[in-house]
């Protein structure tokens, strides 16, 4: 019997290249493979034609699926390699790694005993001042203590000795280049026995218990009778694999482990979550970039200067077949230079920033953006494990034609179609659910609430989340319905629930109508407080006019919608008295929007009680001068009070000599937004202007920061007018006036000739 032991660095192509060499030579038994032995039974399924790496073993906890690991796989992955040349050959294939039933049930115990400990200091009262507390006060850590060794150490540790800044540049030097297959493997194993050696460092536990298992693994494999046995792994753990410590030993580690049920699957992944940037612990710098060495391993220099020569020209940057040849020769010369035996990755991006873009790095960000990522997403065959609600995406997906990419795309809907209709009700039912695949764009110009705007981005963690969101339900209705009611119970502002009312009918989840109404009900029947009343407000009449245009029963909502407004047309003259001015600033928000829900209902008796509030505001000194402004300007508006009692309620109001403050809030909340008022009555300019001319200096001064916050709403022609006016103490009449006299009169009269012609009657085609 006899083990060989292939150390390698995951998504390393020089290393899957050797591998895929050596296991060829070898012809092996069994591959045992670094890896969640409970994907053992779905290794078959990498030998079918339709799937496409990159992709990802996904394995999570049953009971908490938040709790789940992914196990990622290139093209260029030395274990996907070895998992292809299993299935090909039909070589046994085994994971050897720790189970992720015990690695995740730690993972849980770990985070409940941590939720365990805030609760516990947060119900512990306090029994010393904290700021007696110094860093003194604090244990100093044991400076014997071992520190913890990890593979990422040794290799910087490594790179570092060997003359070089960063592990990626070394691996690629020593190892990733060349491809004398078991003697790499020879190599690396002695390399990382010195570096365990010399570092004398310990193993966490976790590492400890992972290495034991491996090792449980390959004895197994050997009393099974296997004669060669080929052991696929990171570099780290071949010299504790080789070195095997006796199986009592490792028995004795793995006593007693906790454990918990697990699922596992494959999913689509993309080169963007193999990137190092991503913070995947175990990412490389530039997915594209190994790519082509694996498709192109003699040319790959080639290969990807043509792409960097297509995506400038596509961003109308020169890149001219001339330019490319003197980058080539330029990387070669670099690579000499540094004794490598080809131009690497290195050279190339300084040799193309050196022939094309001199001083200018903004293209080389380009190039690492768009190319070293080069993000792609794989697929996974139809007959991959699923739950039902994942499933059901999929098929809709397929249904509705929607390409899952990992690029941005748009999606433009009219709703008045039924096609169109059912994406924009499927992606509003996936967003209730969390996953945000879709994301409705602001647009101008269009039609209006029949027209919507998606901005699509597929992310491989939606995976993930689609398992999740399988609790609530087994299709994509089902489960939105019951999120909804889960999302409603657990709300307890009426601002959520309008909200979440609102998405409700953008994702036609009528089962949830109901439920989520009678918890509105409840909520709204202790809620006293007018400001949340109206906010509450504004969002179900958005969801009346939505549901027009979805052609959705909306009795419920109505009757609902109903009381909320009588209900905040009685709060609100008792909440806008006794207020200060930041409750004010507030409450004035609020009023804009329940105004603007009010003209957009346009119900009669919705606008009688609404006016009738706004009444009893303007008309009472009690009420909060903001508010009291404000409440006078809308009735002006909307034509109930006439200019005469406009201006009363403005005379009022700029004369009280003891609070200018109170006057100049009034204002602000009379004037925020448009000064037509003022430019289109001469009355009340008279009476602001007197107000202000009124003013003491000292006073004047104290208020001017107000005004000019009132006046800083107006549009730039308003603020001009009235400018004009008030320097030159001129009514509208009176400019009317002397603009006639500032008339050219002969100039004009040239013109009257040319406009005969223009609007003169067409002649008859007869005539």
């Amino acid at each position: 019997m006899t083990i060989h032991f292939f150390g390698v660095r995951h998504h390393g192509t020089g290393c899957a290249r050797s591998l895929q060499q050596a296991l060829h030579a070898l012809q092996p038994d069994i591959i045992l493979i670094e890896g969640p032995p409970e994907a053992d039974d779905l290794l078959h399924l990498a030998g079918l034609d339709s799937m496409q790496p990159p992709v990802a073993l996904l394995t999570y906890a049953q009971s908490q699926p938040k709790h789940a690991v992914y196990f990622p796989f290139a093209v260029f992955s030395p274990e996907w390699q070895a998992i292809v040349y299993g299935q090909l050959t039909r070589t046994p294939t085994r994971f050897i790694d720790l189970p992720q039933s015990h690695q995740l049930a730690e993972s849980i115990a770990a985070e409940q005993a941590e939720l365990d400990k805030q609760q516990a200091e947060a119900a512990q009262p306090l029994t010393e001042d904290p700021a007696e507390t110094t860093p003194q006060d604090l244990p100093e850590p044991d400076a014997d203590e071992d520190r913890e060794l990890h593979s990422g150490d040794a290799l910087l540790w490594l790179a570092t000795a060997a003359g070089f800044s960063d592990i990626e540049t070394w691996w690629d030097h020593l190892v990733e280049q060349r491809r004398d297959s078991l003697d790499l493997f020879a190599s690396i194993e002695e390399m990382m026995t010195v570096a365990r050696a010399e570092l004398g460092s310990t193993l966490s536990a976790r590492e400890a218990k992972r290495e034991a298992h491996m090792r449980q693994m390959i004895r197994t494999a050997s009393k099974e009778g296997y004669s060669r046995i080929a052991v696929v792994c990171g570099a780290w753990h071949v010299p504790a694999l080789r070195d095997m410590p006796t199986a009592k030993h490792d028995s004795d580690l793995l006593k007693n482990l906790s454990k918990t049920k697990v699922a596992v699957t494959w999913t689509p992944w993309s080169y963007g979550r193999l990137a190092a940037n991503s913070g995947y612990g175990a990412g490389i710098q530039a997915p594209g970039w190994y790519h082509h060495l694996w498709q192109h391993p003699d040319q790959a220099a080639l290969y990807w200067l043509t792409d960097v020569a297509g995506l400038l020209r596509k961003h109308d940057l020169d890149a001219s077949s001339a330019h490319l040849i003197e980058i080539l020769r330029l990387a070669d010369t670099l690579a000499s230079l540094r004794e490598r035996s080809r131009a690497g990755l290195t050279e190339l991006l300084e040799a193309t920033q050196s022939i094309l873009f001199g001083d200018s790095d903004a293209p080389l960000r380009l190039i690492e953006r768009e190319l070293l990522i080069n993000d792609r997403l794989g697929s996974v065959p139809p007959e991959t494990p699923t739950l039902p609600l994942p499933a059901d995406v999929k098929q809709l997906q397929k249904s509705y034609r929607l390409k899952v990419d990992l690029e941005a795309q748009s999606l433009e809907l009219d709703l008045r179609q039924p096609s169109h209709l059912d994406k924009s009700i499927f992606l509003h039912r996936l967003d209730l659910l969390g996953i945000a695949w879709g994301q409705v764009q602001k647009v101008y110009g269009k039609s209006g609430s029949f027209h919507e705007v998606w901005r699509l981005k597929w992310q491989p963690e939606f995976e993930l989340q689609l398992i999740e969101a399988n609790i609530w339900g087994g299709n994509v209705a089902d489960a939105s319905s019951q999120k909804l009611c889960h999302d409603a119970a657990a709300a307890t502002r009426l601002v959520e629930l309008t909200q979440l009312i609102e998405r409700m009918l953008l994702a036609d989840a009528t089962a949830a109508i109901a439920p989520v109404m009678t918890r509105m009900q409840a909520i709204a029947a202790g809620t006293h407080d007018a400001a949340s009343l109206m906010l509450a407000i504004a969002p179900l009449a958005k969801v009346m006019r939505y549901g027009n245009v979805r052609k959705t029963n909306l009795d419920t909502v109505a009757s609902v919608l109903e009381g909320l407004i009588l209900r905040a047309c009685i709060a609100l003259p008792l909440a806008a008295v006794g207020i200060n001015q930041d409750a004010a600033t507030s409450l004035l928000e609020s009023v804009k929007e329940m105004d603007n829900a009010i003209q957009l209902l346009q119900q009669p008796a919705y606008s009688e009680a609404w006016r009738s509030a706004l009444d009893k505001c303007a008309s009472s000194a009690q009420t909060q001068p903001l508010i009291a402004g404000r409440a006078v300007r809308l009735l002006t508006e909307q034509n109930i009070w006439t200019v005469e009692q406009t201006a009363q309620a403005l005379s009022l109001a700029c004369s009280n000599p003891i609070n200018p403050n109170a006057t100049a809030d009034w204002i602000e909340g009379f004037l925020q937004g448009s000064g037509m008022l003022l430019i289109l009555n001469d009355v009340l300019l008279k009476i602001f202007n007197g107000w202000v001319a009124s003013l003491h200096a000292t006073v004047f001064l104290e208020l001017l920061p107000l005004l000019r916050r009132t006046f800083a709403t107006f549009t730039p022609p308003e603020r001009q007018q009235l400018g004009q006016r008030a320097s030159a103490g001129q009514t509208p009449s009176k400019i009317s006036d002397t603009s006639q006299h500032l008339i050219d009169s002969p100039r004009a009269l040239r013109v009257l000739p040319i406009l005969r012609q223009i609007f003169a009657p067409a002649a008859h085609p007869s005539a």
